[in-house]
């Protein structure tokens, strides 16, 4: 198991109109495809007008396989294609497990 952190840098004051977007049209199409999304986050301090997404894959072919399917899904075609003026940088990067999962306080 492992999560893939995606960072997307948008362009100044983005961040609201990109999510308003990704919740109207992105979000479903990619928990369908993808799994349940672990999380994302915009930065409140460091770089500014981020969003941080992490996702859980099984395997490196798993991930492949998903991000091969969603990448020629109709849906998400159209909502990239909303959201591509506000993008300026994409990073992308695979967090593996270090150890044992922390404990979560009640």
């Amino acid at each position: 198991m492992f999560v893939e952190q995606r960072v997307y840098s948008l362009v100044p004051g983005g961040t609201a109109e990109y999510i308003k977007i990704y919740e109207e049209l992105g979000r479903a199409v990619q928990e369908r495809i993808l799994g349940a999304l672990l999380g994302y986050y915009t930065r409140e301090v460091g770089e500014l007008n981020q969003l941080v997404y992490f996702w859980q894959f099984a395997s490196m072919d798993e991930r492949a396989r998903r991000r091969a399917e969603l990448a020629a899904d109709p849906d998400f075609k159209v909502f990239r294609g909303k959201i591509r003026h506000l993008v300026l940088r994409q990073e992308n990067s695979i967090l593996v497990p270090a150890g044992q999962p922390a404990k979560v306080a009640p």
